[in-house]
């Protein structure tokens, strides 16, 4: 919260009263005061007898308080008149309802919520970072994840408050609006946390969208940051997840950035470089000579890491019928999926089809 807030509302109401009127935050500093000469002061008496008070005004040492409203059970900012009679009593509740009013304002405008939104669509300057956080008394450096959660089919505004009541915590994890189909979830970790946890995390969130609401999602998972600059770029690889899962994990609902492996690469590569490489590979035959029976067979050779007698086992057909079927395969592509080399030639032959397929190009 910034101190000018506070001291533009109690110099405009020099005028109205004889009484010193300011703020103090939860050190007991003195932030802002109509007897500029106060501000600065340190009345960390005050602080413990506004957090051990059972009423609202407070009177102290000479001075009646008010805790303003805030987040925590401890006041971070309280507002103050000076005496402690009837009439101060009714100047600092004048005076909080009009603070109140000002920070409310400020804080739809700077709020930490608002904070984090401008950091992840990159709306501020990496300068203006530190000095929001300080304002905001925002921790920077501390393990963060960001999740992004898209709907698909059907969309539900109430989605939002399923994911904010699983991360009740509105000053540390930070669930955002993104657009009619996107939530972001900012949450902050304990040390030593791992994908696999946040992995967690992603089967919380997709269970309760799908018990509460019967939504389907998909949900992308940055790295893991240590510092709120870095929140941009844990946000893109998020969508990124998402995008890249979207073309080679299709299966799967929630994808880590982590584990997207060539995809990755792939997905960035222009689409004119993508068509040169098939060309190149495929001299023979075009790669969509194959039918499906046959790149099927591809396939789960893949999954077995090209063992021929487990994928024989899987596909119930005789090892030598294998043996047959991956002859002709060479004969046809000019390439031996036995051979670890071919092999791996022609499985990023094929992720690089599907993402000229995901993208349009079809030849």
């Amino acid at each position: 919260m910034s101190s000018r807030v506070f001291q533009s509302v109690v110099l405009q109401m020099k005028d109205s009263t004889d009484r010193a009127i300011g703020v103090i935050d939860s050190e007991g500093t003195v932030v802002a005061c109509n007897e500029l000469t106060c501000i600065g002061e340190k009345w960390t008496g005050a602080v413990e007898a506004i957090n051990e008070a059972d009423t609202e005004l407070v009177a102290f040492d000479g001075n009646t308080f008010k805790p303003l409203a805030g987040w925590s059970s401890q006041f971070d900012y309280a507002a103050f008149a000076r005496g402690e009679d009837d009439a101060a009593r009714m100047v600092c509740s004048m005076a909080a309802v009009a603070l109140n009013g000002a920070k409310a304002y400020y804080e739809e405008k700077h709020d930490k919520a608002t904070f984090v939104k401008s950091i992840i669509s990159d709306n501020i300057l990496l300068g203006d970072i530190y000095v929001r956080a300080k304002e905001l008394h925002f921790t920077s450096e501390a393990p963060r994840a960001v999740f992004l959660v898209r709907q698909v089919g059907t969309t539900d505004m109430a989605a939002i408050d399923v994911v904010q009541s699983l991360f009740p915590d509105k000053q540390v994890d930070f669930v955002l609006s993104i657009n009619e189909t996107d939530i972001a979830l900012i949450k902050q970790l304990s040390d030593g946390t791992e994908s696999k946890d946040l992995y967690k995390v992603a089967e919380q969130v997709e269970a309760a969208l799908r018990s509460e609401l019967n939504l389907k999602v998909v949900i992308g998972v940055g790295t893991i940051v240590t510092h709120i600059r870095e929140l941009a770029r844990a946000y893109k690889e998020a969508q990124v997840a998402i995008d890249v899962g979207k073309v080679f994990d299709t299966e799967k609902s929630i994808i880590n950035y982590e584990n997207l492996g060539i995809g990755r690469l792939i997905y960035q590569l222009p689409t004119t470089l993508c068509e040169m490489f098939l060309q190149e590979v495929f001299k023979k035959n075009p790669i969509d000579s194959l039918d499906q029976e046959t790149l099927f067979t591809i396939n789960k050779f893949f999954e077995n890491n090209l063992n021929v007698s487990e994928t024989a086992r899987k596909l119930f057909v005789h090892r030598n019928t294998l043996v047959y079927r991956l002859e002709k395969i060479k004969k046809l592509t000019g390439l031996d999926l036995r051979e670890f080399d071919d092999a791996i030639t022609f499985k990023v032959a094929l992720m690089v089809k599907k993402y000229l397929v995901s993208r349009g190009i079809e030849s």
